[in-house]
């Protein structure tokens, strides 16, 4: 089993591949590791029974920003441990590492104003 710290660390390797240049566009976003999506994260997101909530941004995207943005908390992305491990097989680091980077990617491009939609128009996921 991939322990907590070493998911951390998975996360962290998957920010790091971000390009530079989106990073200088970044504002106002912290990224958090919990083990399970509560009860209130499914709900906001409609996730039905059966699917699974691997990660999950909450705030303002770039793209729906004015001028009257500030001094509101960071936009938060959440990556999900337990579902990300009960996906892959837990002890596949390789495995888990590949669908950490890419919920990383789904929620940060979320951060941009990227719908679900079209991320799958262009073949995200």
């Amino acid at each position: 089993m991939i322990s907590t710290e070493r998911f951390e660390e998975l996360v962290e390797e998957a920010l790091a591949s971000i390009p530079d240049e989106f990073w200088q566009v970044v504002d106002n976003l912290a990224v958090t590791v919990e083990q399970w999506p509560s009860r209130a994260q499914l709900t906001s997101t409609d996730t039905r029974v059966g699917h699974t909530l691997l990660g999950l941004y909450e705030g303002v995207p770039l793209t729906e920003r004015s001028q009257y943005y500030g001094l509101v908390p960071p936009d938060k992305i959440t990556i999900f441990r337990g579902p990300i491990l009960r996906m892959c097989a837990p002890d596949d680091e390789d495995a888990v590492r590949e669908q950490v980077r890419r919920t990383v990617l789904h929620e940060v491009a979320h951060h941009f104003g990227i719908s679900d939609e079209r991320l799958r128009e262009i073949g995200a996921y």
